[in-house]
């Protein structure tokens, strides 16, 4: 994750309603134009105080860049406290039991017997944040030489090196159409985002070419809702995914200023945050 420079950002107030403050990364599944759709004002004057939504990417200095902000009375929409909350599985994964795989975390890699021992086999691999782009060989471990193999990779790997190492209880998805790569098999998994506990937006997270009936987008939405609850945070992101079984599971949550929109409409996602904004009763 890159650090994020003060200087490079800036501040906008979306449609007289919600403060932003941008630095675009330079992806598409992440960056989006909010002054193409929406009134955009950079005001010369501003309130002493304000609460900013950061759309700048993932940041390996948010606590650095929070308290430089709030210097400026500029306070970002998570605290330090409220970001981890969001973004580390060994956070957030407390208030989710019942919603989520059964997880054990390790600063120091465990003995492959012991965790297939607690979990069973296959098992899978994360980092505390995040996977290393989705690489099948580093999350889906059959045996004691795929373990070895992947330890070894996590020490090497930019992304994982620096997580905590997170073994998880393997649940099997439902499968969707997809070609067959390096990658972890395409499953029935939709990213969600919260607005204080409402959905502004959901939408299919694998690009690949699936989607829910009317029942299954209530019955999911029901579980993403329950962990957003339970986190109690302003912005999240819950990832949810349906078994073989037909059940409904949480995947992981994120912090939502840092996330990509997958396949859920940024104006949309924008759109219902402004109007929750303007009209707080409804």
């Amino acid at each position: 994750m890159p650090r994020i420079d003060r200087a490079n950002l800036d501040l906008i107030l979306l449609e007289d309603a919600v403060w932003v403050l941008m630095g675009e990364v330079g992806l598409s599944s992440y960056d989006f134009n909010l002054s193409q759709f929406f009134s955009c004002r950079h005001p010369w004057q501003r309130p002493e105080q304000i609460t900013a939504i950061g759309r700048f990417g993932a940041a390996t200095n948010y606590n650095e860049l929070y308290a430089q902000l709030a210097a400026e009375g500029i306070f970002l929409i998570h605290s330090p406290e409220q970001y981890l909350l969001a973004s580390e599985l060994t956070h957030w994964y407390p208030l989710l039991a019942g919603l989520t795989p059964k997880s054990l975390w390790f600063s120091e890699p465990p003995s492959f017997e012991s965790v297939a021992q607690t979990l069973g086999l296959p098992l899978f691999l994360k980092g505390s944040r995040q996977t290393s782009r989705h690489r099948a060989a580093l999350s889906i471990i059959h045996s004691a030489a795929e373990y070895d193999r992947a330890i070894e990779m996590y020490a090497d790997d930019p992304i994982l090196q620096w997580q905590d190492l997170v073994c998880r209880e393997f649940i099997r998805l439902r499968p969707v159409p997809s070609t067959a790569t390096e990658k972890i098999p395409a499953s029935f998994e939709f990213r969600s985002f919260w607005w204080y506990s409402n959905c502004v937006g959901a939408g299919q997270y694998w690009s690949t070419d699936y989607n829910w009936n009317r029942e299954e987008e209530t019955a999911a939405l029901a579980v993403a809702q329950a962990a957003a609850v339970r986190l109690n945070l302003p912005f999240v992101v819950i990832d949810i995914a349906q078994t073989i079984a037909g059940e409904w599971i949480a995947i992981e949550c994120n912090d939502a200023q840092e996330s990509g929109y997958g396949a859920v409409s940024p104006f949309t996602l924008w759109r219902n945050i402004i109007d929750l904004e303007l009209n707080p009763s409804v």
